[in-house]
């Protein structure tokens, strides 16, 4: 079976829950997972699969817990080939910068040669009050595709 490496890079705990919550989902169906709430680079195996599931901060800015991973993938540029990957995020469709967190991390991602698995995911929290939900169903679909 695989193992998920889920990173959860929340502010106020709404992509905390949804990271939870997928990672129970995926146990339910066999999947060994691990969850990080404070990922750091050298703590994170450099292939395999990871979930990375985001809110979005202030003016499309990354949450604090997840700026000190992005700023040391940003800075050492790994070889992150070896690394499939899945993207939901968080955010609210009345800021200019929607989901602007999970784009910024997509993105460096692939620029370090990871390849994402399926569609990125992107919640407005305005249109759904539970954001596990649309999560849930997102799940169910993307899990196939590993």
């Amino acid at each position: 079976m695989a193992a998920i490496t889920l990173i959860s890079g929340s502010t106020l705990g709404s992509a905390e829950y949804v990271a939870e919550h997928l990672e129970t989902l995926l146990q339910q169906d066999g999947l060994t997972t691990a969850l990080l709430h404070d990922p750091e680079l050298d703590a994170l195996p450099l292939s395999g699969i990871w979930l990375v599931v985001t809110s979005t901060h202030g003016a499309g800015e990354l949450p604090d817990n997840l700026q000190p991973l992005y700023e040391a993938i940003a800075s050492q540029l790994p070889d992150l080939s070896a690394v499939r990957y899945g993207a939901v995020g968080l955010g609210n469709h009345e800021y200019d910068l929607f989901c602007g967190a999970i784009r910024q991390f997509d993105a460096l991602l692939q620029r370090c040669g990871a390849q994402r698995i399926g569609d990125r995911l992107e919640i407005d929290v305005l249109q759904h009050e539970i954001p596990e939900d649309p999560a849930g169903e997102w799940i169910a679909g993307w899990k196939v595709l590993i």
